[in-house]
């Protein structure tokens, strides 16, 4: 893979608008934090429904007498 660095760059619209583009390094980083951010995300939630589930069970093994 390639490794491209470009610098940030700027683009003008007509209405006046400007908008600020990131550099190719920029836009790794960020993108490299919400993928981590949504597994850790995704790790945490199903811990939480594990530990929901674990529970559940240990009542009905109680209940049931099993």
């Amino acid at each position: 893979m390639k490794k491209m660095n470009k610098k940030r760059y700027n683009e003008k619209y007509e209405e006046g608008s400007n908008l600020i583009w990131p550099s190719e390094e920029e836009d790794q980083i960020t993108r490299k934090f919400y993928r981590d951010l949504s597994h850790l995300a995704k790790n945490i939630e199903g811990k939480i429904i594990k530990k929901k589930s674990n529970f559940i069970k240990q009542i009905i093994i109680k209940v049931l007498g099993k």
